[in-house]
């Protein structure tokens, strides 16, 4: 089966995102589109992934529990899973390594819990946009433990990035994939890098606004998990997954 995939969607939840970032819009934008797997994935946040994951089951487009996750060397992480249950043990520990800050929304925006309608629930008054103390090894490690996929964000771009930040891609850390922005193309990225281990790379729109979806990972999955998006990256039994540039 076809499945084409957004894996780097933000909500109202993030400080930088756009007040059109609800749950029935970005289902409508992602359905307009075409795409039919997306990934929630708040600043160190989880609160308002139900409330997505709700308002996709109307149109049958699958939403994965995430998160994209800053570590102590601000690099930002991309950590997906299949489940509430997952990514409610991940929150707790990404909670454990938060500093105890007040977000000042008149400074970074406002962090809005919503409903499925995109209705207000609560504002989240802890600081989001800042580096946990979660290491990078200890992350992906993590992430792994609790069964779920490990990806470096925008791997290019200067702000948090892992090649801006570290200067190379570490050898001995376990990544699933890895995103460049949408400033580039992954051949473009290729062929200006010497990347010493040999990783999937995939493209995403990193969107916090609604015009900024992609869509451009095509999966040949038999379902929608985590293992089978795993599957595809390294085509095992039949899996494959490509970057598209069609509409």
């Amino acid at each position: 089966m076809l499945f084409r995939a957004e894996f780097h969607v933000h909500t109202v939840l993030s400080p930088c995102a756009e007040v059109e970032m609800i749950p029935p819009l970005i289902i409508a934008e992602a359905l307009e589109r075409g795409i039919n797997l997306l990934a929630i994935t708040d600043h160190n946040a989880s609160a308002n992934i139900e409330a997505v994951m709700l308002a996709g089951r109307q149109v049958d487009i699958t939403v994965l529990p995430g998160m994209e996750v800053q570590t102590r060397e601000e690099v930002h992480v991309l950590c997906l899973f299949d489940t509430l249950k997952q990514i409610a043990a991940w929150q707790k520990i990404v909670d454990n390594h938060l500093p105890a800050l007040q977000n000042d929304p008149e400074h970074f925006g406002s962090q809005f819990v919503v409903d499925q309608t995109g209705d207000f629930i609560r504002e989240e008054p802890r600081l989001l946009l800042c580096s946990t103390s979660l290491s990078l090894d200890k992350t992906v490690q993590q992430v792994h433990d609790l069964g779920g996929l490990a990806i470096p964000a925008h791997v290019n771009r200067k702000a948090f990035g892992l090649i801006e930040n570290l200067g190379f891609i570490p050898p001995d850390i376990a990544f699933d994939a890895i995103e460049v922005s949408k400033h580039t193309t992954p051949e473009a990225f290729v062929s200006s890098q010497r990347l010493p281990v040999k990783l999937p790379i995939i493209q995403s729109g990193d969107v916090h606004r609604l015009d900024e979806f992609l869509g451009k990972v095509e999966l040949n999955i038999e379902s929608r998990k985590i293992c089978e998006i795993r599957k595809a990256f390294y085509y095992e039994d039949g899996r494959k997954f490509q970057i598209i540039t069609r509409n």
